[in-house]
């Protein structure tokens, strides 16, 4: 793990309230792997006290050679304000890479990519991955899966962010909106499901929708993974603040999302079995 004061190099809106900020670290661009994240904290303040977790977007490349890291961020509070607010120059606190990668889905003939609200930003360098056009931490590119889509749900088309970085990366796109403004009306499951049996599934979202994902996987029988959103204090599993319950061989546990995961097999995740009488 990398610890270091970076500098900005650009942070332009890709959406309403969401923004792609990109930031000079060569050591943990050359390092980290799709499906993990980093911590972002503002230098010089203790308001807010605490770093933030941000999936890996993508690396930036400078004569084939990792140089930077992009990140895409939805504003909803105090940190990210600030952060929106910064320009290039300016520096910000980094740690990582932290987490686990994606698990591995071995060599289907295609995979299936679930993103809810800010959820699709896990996705743009696993999909480059799986397509074999780039390698991260350290290993050259390899072909995993002939064809990757993304079903890509938000509230309205406003804060659809990132479509166009999918597409000329080769990822086939299916959108879905709950007012109708863009692409299919309702919720981006039920289109995955009107489109019939597919997989394996990899998603990333809200937990209502992962939940969904991870029922109609288990009903159609395929592989499933989730990248789970738990808000997080350290990062690095010492807080016990991101703990998601589990499945296990002698019934369930608990484990930490920052050390963990955020990645878990959806059928070890999804725990929705009734509790004893008297339980609180």
């Amino acid at each position: 793990m990398f610890q270091r004061t970076v500098r900005v190099l650009e942070n332009i809106s890709l959406a309403e309230r969401t923004y792609r900020v990109r930031l000079a670290c060569p050591e943990l661009a050359a390092a980290i792997r799709p499906g993990q994240f980093v911590m972002l904290r503002l230098p010089r303040t203790t308001d807010p006290l605490l770093g933030r977790p941000f999936a890996l977007y993508d690396t930036v490349l400078d004569n084939g050679q990792p140089v930077a890291i992009d990140v895409v961020y939805l504003v909803v509070g105090k940190m990210t304000a600030h952060l929106a607010d910064m320009g290039p120059g300016e520096s910000l606190e980094v740690w990582g890479p932290l987490g686990k990668p994606f698990l591995d889905v071995g060599h289907p003939p295609r995979v299936t990519l679930v993103a809810g609200g800010i959820g699709q930003t896990p996705f743009l360098a696993y999909a480059r991955e799986l397509l074999g056009t780039r390698g991260y931490g350290g290993d050259a590119p390899r072909v995993r899966t002939r064809s990757v889509a993304l079903y890509y749900g938000v509230r309205t088309a406003r804060f659809a962010a990132g479509i166009d970085d999918f597409r000329a990366a080769g990822v086939e796109v299916h959108l879905a909106s709950d007012d109708g403004s863009l692409g299919s009306p309702g919720y981006v499951t039920q289109l995955l499901e009107s489109h019939g049996k597919t997989g394996p599934l990899v998603g990333c979202g809200p937990e209502p929708m992962l939940q969904a994902l991870a029922k109609l996987a288990a009903r159609w029988g395929v592989p499933c993974q989730v990248s789970l959103e738990t808000p997080m204090a350290c990062g690095i599993g010492i807080c016990f603040s991101c703990v998601t319950k589990v499945r296990t061989g002698e019934g369930w546990d608990y484990k930490r999302v920052c050390v963990d995961g955020p990645c878990f097999d959806a059928q070890e995740w999804m725990f929705d079995e009734p509790q004893p009488a008297g339980h609180v």
